[in-house]
């Protein structure tokens, strides 16, 4: 039956390359007269009820045609000895009408999801694809025979009798709206999606009798699907860990406290760092309170913590004058290090430290390069009304020698040689074990789009930061040699950096962004992105030779499920529902030979992911997946502080997906960050505990 089902949804775009023998139906009107000669059919030819229930099937929409006959049906002899009823010409024309009626309907359906849901279905898309697409993104298991079955994560263990459960009743009315938007094909990954119920609940859910599937989430980083079939007995069923009860025409979905926790024992050894304070080194380039620190890292190193990540600021390092640099407050710290025999990753950091989430310092850039500014304010990211961002140099500037005689890359190559030459020795015995190469706001691959100093705030999609005059001369190039001057403008109608995207002409759904020039500004805008990172880790690779050098992504994950993707857009990752905008980036990395570090690793329970459309999950599937299929080592690290046992098993599944067919795993993990909260009792313990599960080792409390 499944053959023939999948053989009637080809879309109508195979009509004319294929002739289609449209199968033949049976009337339903004289089912109660013609009841002994359908036995008889049965046990003569049994095809013939099967090829009947297949043709009721492929009808389209939810009602049933009942078509009434007055020709005279006639008999004929099959080769088992049976009889079968065949229809005149002009029945079965109505028949194939019906079915390419069909067809269009089942073909727009698929263009629509593609379209405006990303769903990645392949051209000659069937039933089965979507049907297996809504099963995956649920959190469920689709074998390519089409079995079908819960994925490990959603094998709960149902609590022993007596325990406390809070009952919600709730009818169809009172059940909350979701949202139309169907959720990105990129986000339906197996090894990732519900992988943990962050803050699962013990409780019963009410669900109108009707076959249906629900979605209930408890937190921004919980999702729990219950798939309720037609007929089927789900009553205290053990592979879903769920019990059903009715009353009063409703369904209600007893619910576990918590999904049973995955043992990590003999999983792949994951290296964990903790990333030292921001201000661990002051602007004289002194280290803070060593004595404190050394307490604080001989209690890392009790529990096993393979190093520590530090910040290496341009602004301390060269504050006063071209190529004068102070590496002391460095120095001191590295010898603690080695000392205590730990590793230590290195972020050359070539942005300000102030004015973003979690910065507790304030670190400009150097002196001399602010004096610069203030006289060329076009060495700064620009946005459309004309606002500097001095948080960064503008990527316009890479190539143009506007800072003392050098170039942006000159000034940071420099940089670069000199802490290679200072600190030769930890290097050479393998202490410092990655350089994380600074290429942006935040020390990350992005453009500053959404700057708070400026007014934005999530969700907002984010201004173009084009309009500095070095920028604006590359788009004035690209637009002559593409042989239209009139495109060397940046959008208009592209919204602030709080709208929404279907407030914008530029984003909306059917929106410029693509259009003729839509597709011209954003490729050349998001080309100057990767070209700014090639031409940084060219170097870094020059300078760091033999040491493993990585680049810094980070997730922007609202507006995922939109068709324009509008905050990726603005921070210059050209990842339209109709295209991959992380595929230059990774062929970029790859021939680079470095590694990836993604910070989308989790998100903060206060967003609202619903009314954003977002998707952080989706996101980090389809970057981390995509760099992995690139042979490109990913590392991570959390990005809102984590301490409790929930958020690390969060952290876990993301680092080594259980489901992942090659095993693969994160190459290290940062956690963010090293504070006396940490070091309290309750909290060390937790996470000496997160750092054994990430290094693979058993836990003696741990039960199965």
């Amino acid at each position: 039956m499944a053959a023939e089902i999948q053989r009637f949804a080809i879309s109508e775009e195979d009509d004319d390359e294929m002739g289609m023998d449209v199968k033949e139906e049976d009337d339903d009107d004289d089912e109660d007269d013609d009841d002994n000669e359908d036995k008889n059919m049965v046990t003569s030819n049994p095809s013939a009820v099967v090829g009947s229930d297949v043709g009721v099937l492929s009808t389209s929409g939810s009602n049933r045609f009942v078509m009434q006959h007055n020709q005279q049906y006639q008999d004929q002899q099959t080769p088992l000895g049976g009889s079968r009823r065949c229809r005149p010409q002009e029945e079965k024309e109505r028949t194939k009408l019906r079915e390419r009626q069909r067809r269009a309907i089942t073909a727009k359906i698929l263009a629509g999801l593609r379209r405006h849901g990303n769903y990645n279905l392949r051209v000659r898309a069937d039933i089965n694809d979507v049907i297996a697409a809504l099963a995956r993104e649920a959190g469920w298991v689709v074998l390519p025979d089409g079995t079908t079955f819960p994925s490990r994560s959603q094998n709960t263990r149902t609590t022993g009798g007596g325990a406390p459960t809070t009952a919600v009743t709730s009818s169809s009315a009172q059940m909350p709206a979701q949202h139309s938007s169907p959720n990105s094909s990129r986000g339906i990954s197996p090894g990732y999606r519900g992988a943990v119920d962050y803050n699962a609940t013990h409780m019963k859910v009410g669900l109108p009798p009707t076959s249906s599937s629900y979605d209930a989430s408890n937190g921004a980083r919980s999702q729990t699907s219950a798939m309720i079939g037609d007929g089927g007995d789900l009553h205290n069923d053990p592979l879903l860990g769920i019990s059903i009860d009715n009353d009063n025409n409703r369904q209600v979905v007893d619910m576990p406290t918590k999904l049973q926790e995955r043992d990590f024992a003999g999983t792949p050894y994951v290296p964990i760092y903790v990333m030292l304070p921001l201000g661990v080194v002051n602007m004289k380039c002194e280290l803070v309170d060593p004595d404190g620190l050394v307490k604080q890292l001989k209690v890392l190193k009790s529990i096993n913590v393979d190093g520590v990540t530090v910040d290496c600021w341009w602004g301390i390092i060269e504050a006063h004058a071209p190529q004068e640099y102070n590496w002391n407050g460095y120095k001191r710290l590295f010898q603690i290090l080695r000392e205590l025999k730990m590793k230590l990753q290195v972020v050359m950091s070539f942005h300000e430290c102030g004015g973003n989430v979690g910065d507790d310092v304030c670190i400009p850039l150097p002196h001399w390069v602010a004096e610069i500014g203030r006289t060329n304010p076009d060495i700064f990211f620009t946005d459309r009304s004309g606002k500097r961002d001095p948080e960064c140099l503008s990527w316009g500037i890479d190539k143009e020698r506007v800072l003392r005689g050098r170039t942006a890359v000159e000034v940071y190559f420099d940089c670069m040689r000199s802490f290679r030459v200072e600190f030769d020795e930890f290097f050479e015995d393998g202490m410092i074990s990655m350089i994380v190469v600074g290429l942006g706001p935040c020390g990350e691959l992005r453009y500053p789009c959404n700057p708070v100093k400026h007014g934005w705030r999530y969700p907002g999609i984010g201004e173009f930061q084009c309009y500095d005059q070095y920028m604006l001369k590359s788009l004035r190039k690209a637009a002559e040699l593409r042989g239209h001057s009139f495109w060397a403008r940046g959008p208009e109608n592209a919204g602030s950096y709080n709208s929404r995207p279907h407030e914008t002409g530029f984003f909306c759904d059917g929106g410029d962004y693509d259009g003729y020039y839509g597709r011209f500004f954003l490729n050349w805008y998001s080309q100057v992105l990767v070209d700014h990172g090639d031409r940084v880790l060219s170097l870094a690779k020059l300078a760091f030779e033999g040491t493993c050098v990585s680049a810094k992504l980070s997730g922007f994950h609202w507006w995922y499920k939109t068709a324009s993707h509008a905050a990726e857009l603005t921070a210059g990752f050209y990842n339209s529902s109709n295209r991959n905008g992380y595929a230059a980036i990774t062929a970029m990395l790859k021939r680079h030979k470095a590694a990836l570090c993604f910070t989308c690793s989790e998100t903060s329970i206060d967003m609202d992911l619903s009314q954003s459309l977002s998707d952080p999950e989706g996101l980090s599937w389809q970057v981390v997946s995509g760099a992995w299929d690139a042979c490109i080592p990913v590392a991570s690290e959390n990005s809102f502080p984590c301490h409790d046992r929930q958020g690390y098993s969060y952290l876990l599944e993301r680092a080594k997906p259980m489901s992942h067919p090659d095993g693969r795993h994160f190459s290290a993990f940062t956690y963010l960050r090293l504070s006396p909260l940490l070091t309290e009792r309750q909290n060390l313990i937790e996470f000496e505990r997160f750092v054994k599960r990430m290094h693979g080792e058993a836990l003696l409390e741990y039960q199965r």
